[in-house]
């Protein structure tokens, strides 16, 4: 694995505000609000916000505060956020996103998850907890065709192994679930199973 750092150059981000303020607009059926789809003044609203009042500098700085990663698997580049557990044994936990969605989603529960403790729980619930970037996602490789839902399984279990789980338990939704459960068909032995 490689470390990872977010960097993105400035000329992107300066070249995606120009483009947000030449937005053109279509026209907007008088008093119609949310009847014909988004709401024009909304719309409006919200790209004046990515253009002008959106801090992406702050929020590669808290995204960077995550360890992340790059891993080749079955020649593949795949990002990974890889939060150890701050307690006497974690278990390691497997989340995958969904679609359209990213890793930035779990963001808020990664630290609930991998250091309990600092919420005031205890630290022996605490989790290892694995992030990865679904090809064609994040900072993902997008690849070609034959990279089946089975297939990012296949990906999801190497990478686990290759970060020394060879059990596991996992957390998704939607097409992440869908991954997730082609790692329960094809490789059930994997997962960490709840027992209540």
């Amino acid at each position: 694995m490689t470390p990872f750092r977010i960097a993105v150059p400035q000329a992107r981000v300066d070249d995606l505000r120009e483009r947000l303020k030449r937005t053109r607009w279509p026209d907007e059926v008088e008093g119609a609000g949310w009847d014909y789809g988004a709401n024009l003044r909304y719309m409006q609203d919200l790209v004046a916000y990515w253009a002008d009042g959106f801090d992406w500098r702050a929020q590669e700085r808290r995204l960077n505060e995550l360890s992340q990663h790059l891993i080749d698997l079955q020649g593949c580049r795949i990002h990974v956020v890889v939060e150890r557990g701050r307690g006497p044994s974690p278990m390691p936990l497997l989340i995958t996103h969904g679609w359209p969605s990213s890793f930035v989603e779990m963001t808020k529960i990664i630290p609930l998850l991998s250091d309990p403790a600092q919420f005031g729980r205890d630290p022996t619930d605490s989790f290892d907890v694995i992030v990865p970037s679904v090809p064609g996602f994040g900072f993902s490789d997008r690849p070609g065709r034959g990279m089946t839902r089975s297939r990012v399984a296949s990906l999801w279990v190497e990478l686990m192994e290759k970060l020394g789980y060879p059990r596991f338990a996992a957390h998704a939704n939607d097409i992440g679930a869908v991954i997730t459960g082609y790692i329960a068909l094809d490789d059930p032995d994997r997962l960490i199973r709840c027992t209540r």
